[in-house]
């Protein structure tokens, strides 16, 4: 394990027992939790994105906030839906908030999850086309995208333009380099894992993920992130490629911690239904002494294989509570894992 990030999906409600109870609060508290997760030694701040929901949505402007206000840590997502997104405009997005950070952008994205609405992207203006489902669809956006960050020119320039052209098609501007390698797909199954691959993405497996054999989460992660390498090995690829997983991990250190985390409900995956047809596996929490959490973490196969953690962060008991989880973490857990 070489990096660890905090992964935040930036709830609010406006509850007296909640700290982040307006959608103000939890853009301006996930910027601040950043520059404290830097100031830590953290290696990254990721965000999760949903739409319809009391969460995080709209992510670049977020991301250029952060890219702003920071200057070390990587800034990602864990994962933005595809079937919501314009190619087009999402790489000039991404192309901004990656040369505002001085390319530290780590961009997750997906065919997405359980929605809070019935088909959500269809009132964002999108529809499968003939022949695809809307995970196709995802799929096909995501393929779009990459093509538009190769930077390679497209667009047929005007013979009498407002400002002078460069000579040749034009592309997207502005236009990032290297972000092209730093593009992430968040997969929930073995087939989607090797098809990132062979298209050159890096691999996020989060803690839910298809149940393909009925082994714990951290097996099945395991077996897919191999499946993942040896398929990035097959296409080809001359750099090596990332793979992160999300664990929710609390180190039981004060009395804080013991209320919060302390009574053990959540110490064995759970498995479900996404729909009729898709049984998922949703994977335990980790909540002990730093010692024990060293021990359980240390069986966890998809750790060992992966080199990087994302811990999901319970954004809303507040920054300051959560930079004292992961400064917990850094000090009495990842150590012994063999981070740094």
């Amino acid at each position: 394990m070489k990096k660890i990030g905090f992964l935040s999906f930036g709830h609010w409600t406006p509850s007296p027992q909640s700290q982040t109870r307006a959608a103000a609060d939890a853009l301006l508290q996930s910027i601040a939790l950043a520059v404290e997760a830097e100031r830590l030694g953290m290696d990254g701040a990721y965000f999760r994105v949903h739409h319809f929901a009391q969460q995080l949505a709209s992510p670049f402007p977020l991301l250029a906030a952060v890219g702003a206000k920071t200057r070390k840590i990587e800034i990602g997502t864990a994962v933005i839906d595809m079937r919501y997104e314009n190619p087009h405009y999402m790489a000039e997005d991404a192309g901004a908030a990656d040369l505002i950070s001085g390319g530290r952008l780590q961009l997750g994205i997906s065919r997405g999850s359980p929605e809070q609405v019935i088909d959500g992207w269809r009132y964002f203006g999108y529809r499968p086309i003939e022949g695809e489902d809307d995970a196709d669809m995802g799929r096909r956006h995501a393929e779009e995208f990459l093509e538009l960050l190769s930077g390679k020119g497209f667009a047929q320039p005007n013979p009498r333009p407002m400002f002078p052209n460069p000579p040749g098609l034009l592309r997207l501007e502005p236009y990032s380099a290297r972000l092209r390698d730093r593009i992430w797909w968040g997969s929930a199954s073995n087939a989607t894992a090797a098809w990132a691959a062979k298209l050159g993405m890096n691999l996020q497996s989060s803690t839910l993920k298809f149940d393909e054999t009925g082994e714990p989460l951290h097996i099945q992660q395991a077996a897919q992130i191999r499946a993942f390498r040896a398929a990035w090995k097959e296409a080809g690829h001359t750099r090596s490629p990332r793979v992160s997983v999300s664990r929710s991990i609390f180190p039981l250190i004060d009395d804080r911690d013991r209320g919060y985390f302390g009574r053990g409900s959540e110490e064995e995956d759970k498995i479900g239904f996404l729909d009729e047809n898709t049984r998922a596996i949703f994977g335990r929490s980790y909540a002990a002494e730093p010692d024990i959490l060293v021990e359980q973490l240390r069986k966890d196969e998809a750790i060992a294989e992966a080199d990087t953690l994302l811990l999901t962060i319970p954004n809303q008991l507040g920054v300051a509570y959560n930079a004292h989880v992961m400064e917990a973490i850094l000090t009495t857990v990842a150590p012994a894992l063999g981070w740094r």
